[in-house]
């Protein structure tokens, strides 16, 4: 009886209030309106998405650039920071800080110990040579507009995709990939294992893969603007006196073939003679006038293609490759470098311009980053009076191969030393694994070379183990089974690696270290969906693709990154 009456209730209270509910709907709101009707509840629109992604590096642009020189920046540079959302802690977190691993991490959200781009090149154990990390026996390059190319390139050993072609792949396939670098390795990997255009440049002219295929209007942009049009330029100051930070002349910097160390720098050759030669195209990449020529490239493409102007979201990457080799030459604390960034500044302004009026501001977004840093040059940083100095390759080698000459194992021991990576000759290693003098006595040489300050065996970094150590995580975020050595060298802080012979070093400052000012960069976006401001958490290169991902609704392979959350808009 009592459950029947509390049913009764139930169902007498469900009536009134539905009652209640379908009166209220005609219930003038004021007096003298006519009753409407409850409106339907609206349907969702579908995710707005980009009309256009723009990845944009800057080649061995170090993080504290942007603290250093915004007040300098008028255009591209410092609308980025006043508009978008800069990510102030990006680092890094592996040890191999070079160009085809950087651009490979933000391209794929992933880090080397996943994508497999482990160096710019590499030690291949089946053939027993150096390999480029995109060096493909299956491809073959060609030259636009008569320019020679030679081998053949593709991400072919790239083990994920990067983020333009899953754009590409996983919405209605109107998005267009196209990308531009000075090198091979910053086209490809941007771009990944399919596009519509990649291309960049070699000797005097420049190239594209048969994995791509050509595009007409590179081949038209190529022939009406040749880079020997530059032959005859001068790269001079562009701010005024008193406004560098550093000397004039920067201590210990190995200029270009042709040109001095301080300003002007000429764009004639070894010779300065009437045409130009192998050291002026080396001038000219190392100018802000290549920059220059990325940019109106860039434009060209935007124009001739319609980017961000169709029915899905294209994707538009450049990677700016010269402040790199000036940077390699000059050191970051040098006039040179400063200069090219104010150059840059100016050449971005005109790009985000020109999207501004063919995409429409709001239209794209754009994150721009570099692939790693720079350490000071040693001749620079011993005036600090700190520990410095050159790691020798080539002297290492020897003291190591010394060192197990008791041992009875194959001469020579190790095949090759490529930066940190010791590679030794087929069975060694599996030897020294058996043979815990022989290992004792190879790695105390090491240790004994000046300027090593530690060094790891293969089995003690692989599969990514835990460890309070930060130079063994970086060092396992960089390794790859295969492809990476098998002895690893960590050179003191500050301490540059060099194969050459001593006194013979070609440039002035090196990268490739598990240190900040190798791994810390700028990580900067503006645009669609980004909201404004300067953000502090410890994040990296690799939560950029995720980022994008997020914003472009597709999905990534790896987990290796993570979307950047505080700086998208709600």
């Amino acid at each position: 009886m009592l459950h029947r009456n509390h049913k009764t209730r139930v169902s007498m209270a469900r009536k009134w209030l539905t009652c209640a509910a379908f009166a209220a709907a005609f219930v003038p709101t004021s007096l003298g309106q006519t009753p409407s009707p409850v409106a339907a509840p609206a349907i969702k629109k579908a995710h707005a998405r980009p009309k256009l992604v723009v990845l944009l590096v800057v080649d061995q642009m170090r993080g504290d650039y942007v603290d250093k020189f915004l007040q300098q920046w008028t255009g591209g540079l410092r609308r980025l920071v006043e508009e978008g959302a800069w990510f102030r802690d990006a680092a890094y977190p592996y040890a191999v800080t070079e160009t085809c691993v950087g651009h490979a991490t933000i391209s794929t959200g992933a880090l080397p110990a996943t994508h497999a781009m482990v160096a710019n090149a590499w030690w291949d154990r089946e053939t027993q040579k150096m390999v480029t990390c995109t060096a493909d026996p299956n491809a073959t390059n060609s030259g636009y507009a008569g320019a020679s190319a030679t081998g053949g390139d593709s991400a072919w050993r790239m083990e994920l995709p990067a983020f333009a072609e899953e754009l590409k792949f996983q919405t209605n396939g109107a998005t267009r990939v196209v990308t531009f670098s000075l090198k091979a390795r910053a086209a490809i990997t941007m771009a990944g294992h399919k596009a519509d255009a990649v291309t960049w440049a070699e000797g005097s002219g420049w190239v594209t893969s048969s994995v791509y295929g050509a595009m007409p209007f590179v081949e038209q942009y190529a022939k009406s603007h040749l880079i020997r049009d530059d032959y005859g330029k001068t790269w001079t100051r562009s701010v005024p006196d008193g406004s560098y930070w550093y000397d004039e002349k920067a201590t210990g910097a190995v200029a270009p073939d042709g040109w001095d160390l301080t300003f002007p720098h000429p764009l004639r050759g070894k010779a300065a003679g009437n045409e130009p030669d192998a050291a002026f195209y080396e001038q000219w990449a190392s100018s802000p006038f290549a920059d220059a020529y990325l940019t109106s490239f860039a434009e060209t493409a935007v124009d001739s293609l319609g980017l961000g102007q169709g029915g899905g979201t294209d994707f538009l990457g450049v990677s700016y490759s010269s402040l790199d080799y000036v940077g390699h030459a000059f050191g970051p604390r040098s006039w040179e470098v400063q200069d090219i960034l104010v150059r840059l500044d100016k050449d971005l302004a005109d790009l985000f311009a020109h999207l501004d009026k063919k995409v429409g501001r709001g239209n794209y977004i754009v994150a721009l980053s570099a692939d790693h840093g720079v350490a000071p040059v040693p001749e620079d940083m011993e005036k600090t009076g700190a520990d410095v100095g050159v790691l020798h390759l080539a002297e290492l080698q020897e003291r190591m191969e010394k060192a197990l000459e008791p041992f009875n194992l194959a001469k020579p021991a190790i095949a090759h030393i490529n930066g940190s990576d010791v590679y030794f000759a087929p069975d060694v290693y599996e030897k020294l694994n058996h043979d815990d003098k022989a290992m004792r006595a190879v790695m105390d040489a090491a240790l004994t070379q000046p300027g090593v300050v530690e060094v790891f065996r293969a089995d003690q970094i692989q599969n990514r183990p835990a460890t309070q150590s930060p130079t063994r995580s970086a060092m396992a975020n960089s390794y790859f089974p295969g492809r990476s050595g098998d002895l690893f060298i960590v050179p003191k802080p500050y301490w540059l690696m060099d194969r050459s012979l001593a006194g013979k070093r070609r440039y002035g400052a090196g990268h490739g270290v598990p240190y900040n000012y190798d791994q810390h960069v700028p990580v900067l976006f503006m645009g669609f969906g980004i909201r404004h401001g300067e953000y502090f958490d410890a994040v990296t290169p690799a939560d950029i693709a995720p980022t994008l991902a997020s914003l472009c609704g597709i999905t990534l392979a790896s987990r290796d990154g993570h979307v950047l959350a505080q700086g998208l808009a709600k």
